[in-house]
C-alpha cells in the first residue's frame, strides 16, 4: 500500500497518507488492547474453560482482521477513486488540448478574414477615388460635347444665314 500510494499524485498522497496513519493508529490500539486484555477473567473463574488460548488468539484476531480488510477495502476504493481522477484529468487534458487547437484555427481564420476586410476597405477607398474621377471625366466631357455642339450650330446658323441671307 505504500509502494501505491509513493506512486499517486501530490495532491491524494497527503489525505492517503493521513489515512493511513490512522488506520495504523488503530490497528496498533486494537493491538495494544488484546496484549493487555484477559477477557476480565481470573485463574479460578468457571467462565474460563470455555476458551482455550487459540480462541483468545482468534477473538482477539477477528476484529483486527476485519479492521484490517476493512482498510485494506477502504484503500482499494481509493486507489480506484484515484485512478478513475486520473482518467478523467487524462480526459480533461485531452478535450483542452483540442480546444485550444481549434480556438487557434479560429484565430488565424479571424485574423485572416481582418486582413480581407483591410484590404476589401482599401480597394473600396480606390474604387471611390476611381468612380469619383469618372464622374468628373463624364462631366467634364458632357460640357465639352455641349460646347462643341453649341459650336457647330452656331457655325451651321451662320453659314445658313451668309448663304441664304448674305448673298441676296
Amino acid at each position: 500500500m505504500d509502494v501505491e500510494l509513493k506512486s499517486a499524485p501530490r495532491s491524494f498522497q497527503n489525505q492517503m497518507t493521513s489515512k493511513m496513519r490512522t488506520y495504523r493508529k488503530v490497528l496498533t490500539d486494537l493491538q495494544r488492547e488484546a496484549r493487555n486484555t484477559n477477557g476480565g477473567f481470573t485463574a479460578g473463574d468457571s467462565r474460563r474453560d470455555f476458551y482455550t488460548v487459540e480462541n483468545e488468539h482468534r477473538a482477539t484476531l477477528n476484529p483486527q482482521r476485519s479492521l484490517l480488510l476493512q482498510g485494506h477495502e477502504s484503500l482499494n476504493r481509493t486507489t480506484d477513486s484515484i485512478a478513475r481522477s486520473h482518467r478523467m484529468a487524462a480526459e480533461t487534458d485531452a478535450i483542452g488540448q483540442n480546444i485550444v487547437e481549434e480556438l487557434g484555427g479560429q484565430r488565424e481564420q479571424l485574423e485572416r478574414t481582418k486582413d480581407r476586410l483591410i484590404n476589401t476597405g482599401e480597394n473600396l477607398s480606390r474604387s471611390r477615388k476611381i468612380l469619383r474621377s469618372m464622374s468628373r471625366k463624364i462631366v467634364t466631357n458632357k460640357l465639352l460635347l455641349s460646347v462643341i455642339i453649341i459650336l457647330e450650330l452656331a457655325i451651321l446658323g451662320g453659314v445658313v444665314y451668309y448663304k441664304f441671307f448674305r448673298s441676296k
